[in-house]
């Protein structure tokens, strides 16, 4: 009985062009042999070849310079969806230099969609916090975070471009987040968005939004953010 379910010759050489980085060990920014010479060793058409270039280069593994060539990207953010550890944390374990820029921090009313992630009053006093996020200087995720006045009071004297949030909310205020829940979809952005992330209008992202909780189970934050599927990866243990 014949192979339905063979694969085709552009995943082929995408399987031959990622083991070869894997035993080569090439480190970040190093650039791989040329189209011309990988075709050569592979026996296979150029445009093949490029296909399967342009396909590491969309999973963020390569990258290409114009007149250049084509490099090894540096390996993505890796995001345990079962960790609470604050994305300054993560980025930092992972060797990577984290900042952030605040867009803006207001105080707003309390909507139907806070109010239900919150569990406060319609119409109470909420922070509106947006940051823009970067690793190695490089745009990763638009983050937007709703906080309820009365947790922290004073919150708009701190400066979210030289401080973590989770920082300020343990070492000023003395919450300790314990435990939360979120989601994880596909989204695409709008104009605004595409250019604070250096990314085209209508690109498609990760939609992350949640609720992080206190021992006690009182709603902390509720959070929504964009982040780039080229920069991160999501993971997750299994059990049963």
């Amino acid at each position: 009985m014949k192979n339905k379910f063979r694969i085709g010759p552009r995943d082929e050489v995408v399987e031959r062009l990622e083991n070869y980085l894997v035993v080569n060990k090439f480190p970040p920014h190093h650039k791989i042999p040329s189209e011309r010479d990988l075709c050569e060793l592979w026996e296979v058409n150029r445009s093949t070849l490029r296909s399967a270039i342009q396909r590491l280069v969309a999973e963020g593994k390569l990258y290409s310079k114009e007149g250049s060539g084509t490099f090894v990207a540096k390996p993505k953010l890796i995001r345990n969806l079962q960790d609470l550890k604050s994305f300054t944390q993560v980025a930092n374990e992972a060797g990577l230099l984290i900042s952030s820029q605040q867009l803006s921090l207001r105080v707003i009313e309390c909507n139907k969609q806070i109010l239900t992630q919150l569990h406060v009053s319609l119409g109470s006093k909420i922070y509106e916090l947006i940051r823009l996020r970067f690793i190695d200087g490089v745009p990763l995720n638009i983050e937007t975070t709703y906080i309820a006045y009365e947790l922290c009071p004073g919150l708009e004297n701190h400066d979210f471009n030289k401080v973590s949030l989770y920082s300020v909310l343990e070492d000023t205020y003395k919450i300790d987040i314990n435990r939360g829940h979120e989601k994880l979809g596909i989204t695409y952005i709008t104009e605004d968005e595409a250019e604070l992330l250096d990314m085209n209008e209508g690109d498609h992202v990760f939609y992350v939004s949640g609720v992080t909780e206190s021992l006690n189970g009182v709603p902390i934050e509720y959070y929504k953010s964009l982040f780039r599927a080229d920069k991160i990866r999501f993971a997750s243990a299994l059990t049963r």
